[in-house]
C-alpha cells in the first residue's frame, strides 16, 4: 500500500554542488513551488513525519537540493523554493543553474510536483516553470496547497480555472491539498506510485 512505502522515507542527503549528488539510476521525483507554497508541510504529510523537510516561519530555507530516500533507488527530492525568498543575487544565481541543469539533464527524473497556494495559482513563477518542463517534457502535478483556507465550493472552483488553463499543455495534472485536513493524500500517493513505478507493490 502506498502510505507505508512512504512512511519510510529517510533524509540521505543535501546537495550544494551537482557533483554531490546520487548516481543518476532509478526513479526520482522533485517538488517545487514558491517559498511560502507549504512544500515542507505537504512533504512531510505526504511521509507521515513531522520532520522530515523542515518547515520554517521564514520562507526561503531551503537552499540546498534535498534527497529523501524510500528503496530500491526510489527518491523524493525537494528543490530550493522559489520567488520570494531573501537572498543575495548571487546565492540566486547559483541555486537557479543548479535547478536547471538538475531538472534538464537528470535522467532519473520522472516527475515534478508543483505546489502553489491556491490563494495566488499560477504566478509568473508558476507559469515559467510549467512552461519549462513542458519544453523538455516532464510530466508535472500540481497541488493547490492550503485549500483549508477557502469554502469547499471556491476552492473546486480555483481547481477548475486553473486545469481550464492547463487544458493546452500535455501531461499535466492538478489537484486540491491541505496538510490540516489531510486533503489529497490519496490521490498524491497515486502519482508518485506511477512516477516511482510503486504499481507493482
Amino acid at each position: 500500500m502506498s502510505q507505508a512505502i512512504y512512511n519510510k522515507a529517510k533524509f540521505l542527503l543535501s546537495v550544494a554542488q551537482l557533483k554531490q549528488l546520487p548516481p543518476d539510476k532509478g526513479f526520482e521525483v522533485a517538488f517545487a513551488g514558491r517559498s511560502n507554497a507549504g512544500k515542507s508541510s505537504a512533504l512531510n504529510l505526504i511521509t507521515n513525519q513531522t520532520r522530515l523537510a523542515r518547515t520554517s516561519k521564514t520562507p526561503g530555507r531551503t537552499q540546498l537540493i534535498n534527497f529523501f530516500q524510500l528503496e530500491n533507488e526510489r527518491y523524493l527530492v525537494d528543490l530550493p523554493g522559489y520567488g520570494y525568498a531573501k537572498v543575495p543575487p548571487a546565492v540566486k544565481k547559483h541555486w537557479e543553474e543548479n535547478l536547471t541543469r538538475y531538472i534538464e539533464t537528470r535522467d532519473s527524473l520522472q516527475g515534478l510536483i508543483l505546489l502553489m497556494d491556491i490563494r495566488h495559482p499560477l504566478t509568473p513563477f508558476d507559469k515559467q516553470m510549467i512552461e519549462w518542463t513542458q519544453y523538455i517534457q516532464l510530466p508535472m502535478h500540481i497541488l493547490l496547497t492550503k485549500a483549508d483556507k477557502l469554502t469547499r465550493g471556491a476552492a473546486l472552483n480555483v481547481l477548475l480555472q486553473v486545469k481550464k488553463q492547463l487544458a493546452e499543455f500535455e501531461g499535466i495534472s492538478a489537484q486540491l491539498f491541505s496538510v490540516p485536513q489531510r486533503l489529497g493524500l490519496t490521490e498524491v500517493w497515486q502519482k508518485l506510485d506511477e512516477w516511482l513505478q510503486f504499481s507493482s507493490h
